[in-house]
């Protein structure tokens, strides 16, 4: 049977075209039920078992079977993922509408599906002749489906009580319309909570109860004012009245933010509890511009939590902010206030729970890891167990007269402290993908044992001949790039870089391949490594190991004595590295004038063009910027810091970074010229003039003038500071300067106009990803469209999609930004390991001034930290904050950026949540003067559009993002934990 719709539609000439649609209808659809006797069907696919149907319920006479509409499983899936809800109905009216609202929830909602334990049956309602709805006049989408939902139940109950067994089919919403027409219908309708609380043994479910509806039960003023409705948004946007954009909510001041609004090359600030109006990091928000005399400037007091818990909508902390903002005469920047909530960007959150003070209270505050989040309401039978763990918590509401959003527990991770519990904490709140490779995506793996074949050999270019080598940290297991070198008889020299060929194992449109897309990149921790590929290829074939034949991507260069490139070429090839050598061991061998061997002459060529190359790059205006970075030494059975120190750079370090980045930009001109409108690239876009301020302003404080308006100008200015008094004074402007830097970011070439293809830091007017693709999905792509170029693959439709492709930059810029993030937490928390126990004075600089702290940098450990002053406990200590030359001044002694300090560090493991380095201050010495807590992070830490990576980065990573790096170590890959 079929129906069949016809659709009239006008174009913009003004022709009508005619569309019909049929849509099949059936009769012998199977109703899943293994007992029933009216359908016809294999009992393979028969999942509901009367036997086993709906734990027990003092609301519901057993055995019943329960359908569930579309918003029970977007708002209860953590109830849902609980082995104790089984035998369910899922329609597929309601399966559609949750794959088009929530991705994740789809996917969680399949795996449970897919597991035959649970017996989740999905009916085919929509081609059913008996269940299917036509939508009637005017009638509502959302109307309609429900309508299908009750006709679906209905049928249910009479097609099973025909076979006189008794069941019942409880439809379970929480929609009060719908449950009264269910009613009405004569269904059996429940709401999920009263659902929940009926069944025995199941109390902790209630734990997990989304709290959307919790609202009405909280008592109070209205403490935020009302959101605009979806209309006036949408009308407030378009006539210009409000903006739109992305909040992001100040790390060190919980009653700040900023709004990112496409377009305005400044984000509009936002100050003050009623103003943010319940946005949370990441929400896309309306926001409404104040009149110029209402303009604010950011707080130079650092407020990072909030103290108290009460209805109060004005806190002292806010008070403070506003007496400071009607006294100080600082430039006021453009402010608005939040006046609607576009789109959510609520996930899941890990934390603490802060149990009530209340004996028997069931509710209580969640404290998340994230200082941008808020503190978050919720209900919990279990707070004396949970209080001593890890939890997480998801978002569910935020009503206007309560101070906190209301949300609901999820599952508990583990132990407070607990070295791999607070590791799973930093990648779930670094949204890095780390569960184990599905057996789908590992089926695509090649078989063992892996050979070279003949066919291989014909398709391939063989270089197994060369001397090839690679130069890596020590431990490596990725190995992704090998080089050579060696004389022509012309005077000049080939020099070839051999890239590991992942895509030759990687195809497009594979598990393996959506797999690798989705996770982006390979992150790197202290003590491990999550890898973005499985480790048969990350570690084994993919590999270019020593003494080992492997497929390479190669690109060779004759490039004459003075480094200039005579010709390029690209191939697929196959090669057999020689030697697999550490930075170290690559060092000693150009050192050493007694060995002779071809790898040393090789390598003592690569070096000699490599020192020109750098050369070239200088004095055409790439920055050289610096971060301190350090290397951890971990127990062999504990994998706990023992030890740790700065890292080393060598000659070998530029020598590699060198040709990686003539690679990247050789390829990138090359997929460019070939495929002008979807080559992917990267750039990183200038910084505005006003960036540079905090930079200009420092060193302006210390005698010098930095020049930058232009890139060269501004590496000249940095390059040409020096102060004999202070060795590590040029360093620090550097780290200053890395922070005035825009993110660089992957992009499609036809996306964006020529002039924007820029890349500032390597003043390169083109660049690309190209050498690392065991752990970078960028690189994949780029190897597949330069397969394209040379006629060694074939191209296929997503590949020249830039759309598609623009998207698919979004996710590798978001991945490769919390992957930084993820590293850089992760030297926090050993950092943090390391030093329980311990107190020891370290030499630091005092990195900013601000009105009620100082900030400070510790460069033995890479750290950067808040020293707060004027607190109550050294009441009889003094400071005096001079805003124009931002200095803090107690009695004689004056502080400045800059300025060498010595502290004793030790850890405070007072806060539970976040364990705290204790910074007190040795020298200068200012009698009776203590300090709180300091919060510490990685240098860096703070600051969103720094360009800086502080741990486990590839050679050419360190230019990537803005850089060739002051004093960095190039190789920044971890040998993964066994």
């Amino acid at each position: 049977m079929l129906t069949t719709k016809v659709f009239f539609r006008k174009t913009k000439g003004g022709n009508i075209f005619k569309t019909v649609r049929e849509h099949y209808l059936r009769d012998d659809i199977y109703c899943g039920f293994n007992s029933c006797t009216r359908c016809k069907t294999r009992l393979r696919d028969m999942v509901l078992d009367v036997e086993e149907a709906g734990a027990k319920s003092s609301l519901i006479p057993s055995p019943y079977f329960l359908v569930l509409d579309t918003n029970i499983i977007l708002d209860q899936i953590d109830i849902l993922e609980e082995d104790a809800i089984a035998n369910v109905i899922v329609l597929q009216t309601v399966l559609e509408e949750v794959r088009h609202k929530s991705a994740t929830v789809y996917k969680k909602l399949k795996l449970i599906i897919g597991n035959a334990r649970r017996k989740f049956f999905v009916f085919i309602n929509e081609h059913h002749r008996e269940t299917y709805m036509e939508r009637e006049p005017g009638e509502k989408i959302n109307d309609r489906n429900d309508r299908a939902i009750r006709v679906a139940v209905k049928w249910y109950s009479s097609h099973l009580s025909s076979d006189d067994n008794n069941i019942k089919i409880v439809l379970l919403t929480d929609d009060v319309e719908n449950r009264r027409r269910a009613a009405e219908d004569g269904l059996f309708v429940v709401s999920m909570e009263d659902y929940i609380a009926s069944l025995e043994n199941a109390s902790f479910l209630l734990d997990k109860l989304c709290k959307r509806s919790y609202s009405s039960d909280i008592q109070g003023p209205d403490l935020f004012p009302c959101h605009l409705t979806p209309v006036e948004v949408h009308n407030g946007i378009s006539s210009g009245k409000l903006l739109q954009g992305t909040f992001l909510q100040s790390r060190e001041n919980f009653l700040e933010g900023n709004v990112n609004v496409e377009g305005r090359e400044k984000p509009i600030f936002v100050q003050g509890r009623s103003h943010l109006n319940r946005a949370v990091d990441g929400d896309i928000v309306a926001i409404e511009m104040l009149p110029d005399d209402q303009w604010s400037s950011p707080s130079e007091i650092v407020l990072q939590d909030e103290q108290t818990a009460d209805a109060d909508d004005v806190t002292e902390d806010e008070k403070a902010l506003r007496k400071q903002n009607l006294s100080k005469a600082q430039e006021k920047i453009p402010t608005g206030k939040i006046v609607g909530i576009i789109r959510r960007k609520w996930r899941q959150y890990c934390g603490i729970l802060q149990p009530s003070a209340i004996k028997g209270n069931v509710r209580h505050l969640f404290v998340p890891a994230e200082r941008k989040i808020p503190k978050i309401r919720i209900e919990t039978r279990q707070a004396e167990i949970l209080s001593k763990q890890r939890i997480i918590v998801a978002l569910d509401s935020w009503p206007r007269n309560s101070r906190y959003p209301l949300g609901h527990f999820v599952r508990a991770l583990g132990n407070i402290g607990d070295k791999e519990t607070e590791n799973e904490v930093l990648l779930l709140e670094h949204d890095v993908p780390h569960s184990r490779f599905s057996d789908a995506v590992l089926s695509f793996l090649p078989k063992l044992p892996w050979i070279i074949t003949e066919a291989d050999v014909a398709q391939r270019e063989d270089l197994r001949h060369l001397d090839i080598c690679s130069v890596d940290p020590p431990g490596c297991t990725d190995i992704d790039d090998a080089l050579h070198c060696r004389s022509l008889s012309n005077g000049n020299f080939e020099v070839g870089v051999h890239i590991a060929d992942v895509s030759h194992f990687i195809r497009p449109g594979t598990a393996l391949d959506k797999e690798a897309a989705l996770r982006a990149t390979t992150v790197y921790l202290v003590d491990k490594r999550i890898d973005m590929v499985p480790e048969l290829l990350s570690s084994n074939l993919c590999s270019l190991r020593g003494k080992e034949e492997r497929f390479a991507f190669s690109c060779i260069w004759e490039i004459d004595p003075d480094a200039s490139i005579v010709n390029t070429r690209f191939c697929k090839s196959i090669i057999c590295s020689r030697q697999a050598m550490t930075y170290e061991e690559a060092q000693l061998k150009i050192d050493d004038a007694t060995q002779h061997d071809a790898i040393a002459m090789s390598l003592r060529g690569l070096n000699q063009l490599a020192k020109k190359l750098k050369k070239k790059r200088l004095e055409n205006g790439a920055l050289t910027l610096a971060s301190p970075e350090i290397r951890f030494q971990v127990d062999s059975e504990t994998h706990d810091p023992i030890d740790v120190e700065a890292k080393k750079l060598r000659e070998t370090n530029s020598m590699v970074e060198e040709f990686m980045l003539l690679a990247n930009i050789s390829v990138a001109e090359r997929i460019l010229e070939e495929f002008p409108e979807c080559a992917m690239l990267r750039r990183h876009p200038e910084p505005p003039q006003s960036n540079f301020e905090p930079l200009i302003k420092a060193a302006e404080n210390q005698g010098f003038t930095i020049n930058t308006n232009t890139g060269k100008e501004l590496a000249r200015s940095l390059e040409e500071t020096h102060k004999e008094s202070n060795p590590y004074f040029n360093t620090m402007l550097k780290i200053l300067a890395t922070r005035c830097m825009l993110q660089a970011v992957y992009f499609i070439s036809g996306m964006h106009q020529p002039e924007e293809f820029k890349h500032y830091g390597l003043a390169c007017p083109i660049y690309t990803h190209f050498t690392s693709p065991i752990r970078r999905y960028a690189d994949i792509i780029v190897h597949r469209l330069l397969a394209v170029c040379i006629g060694a693959d074939a191209t296929y439709p997503e590949l020249l999609d830039k759309k598609k492709n623009h998207l698919l930059c979004h996710n590798l810029n978001y991945r490769n930004r919390m992957a930084q993030y993820a590293g850089r937490a992760s030297v926090a928390l050993h950092t943090h390991i390391f030093f329980r126990n311990k107190v020891q004075d370290e030499e630091g600089y005092v990195l900013f001034v601000r009105k009620n702290a100082l900030q400070v940098l510790i460069p033995k450990y890479g750290l950067e930290g808040t020293l707060y002053l004027n607190n109550s406990a050294s009441s009889s200590v003094t400071f005096v904050y001079n805003s124009e030359d931002q200095s803090q001044t107690c009695g004689n002694i004056v502080f400045r950026a800059f300025d060498p300090i010595v502290i004793q560090m030790s850890l405070d493991r007072s806060n539970v949540q976040h364990e705290k380095l204790f910074f007190k201050l040795v020298k200068p010495e200012i009698p009776g003067f203590s300090v709180p807590p300091l919060n510490t992070k990685t240098v860096g830490a703070t600051e969103e559009n720094s360009t800086k990576e502080t741990f486990k980065r590839k050679p050419e990573d360190l230019q990537q993002e803005s850089t060739s790096v002051h004093n960095k170590k190039a190789g920044k890959k971890k040998k993964k934990k066994n």
